[in-house]
């Protein structure tokens, strides 16, 4: 498992890349549950961390997959 350094390294870097590459999606990390936790003192260690990282590169691979699909049916 990566160190908390390393995670939050990788959360910016595909933070930046949906922002710069596809700004359509910042709207989805804004409301993604991870990003406003439902409780006052959120605990963020390697496990939370890891798991925003997936959450965030599952919404990027979906959204390309399917742009894939839209531009072989046009």
């Amino acid at each position: 498992m990566k160190t908390e350094k390393e995670l939050y390294a990788a959360i910016l870097k595909i933070t930046m890349k949906i922002r710069i590459q596809f700004p359509e999606l910042s709207i989805y990390i804004l409301e993604m549950p991870v990003t406003i936790p439902n409780i006052e003192n959120p605990k963020i260690n390697c496990k939370v961390l890891q798991d925003y990282y997936d959450s965030l590169n599952i919404l990027l691979k979906d959204y390309i997959d399917n742009q894939k699909k839209i531009t072989k049916l046009v």
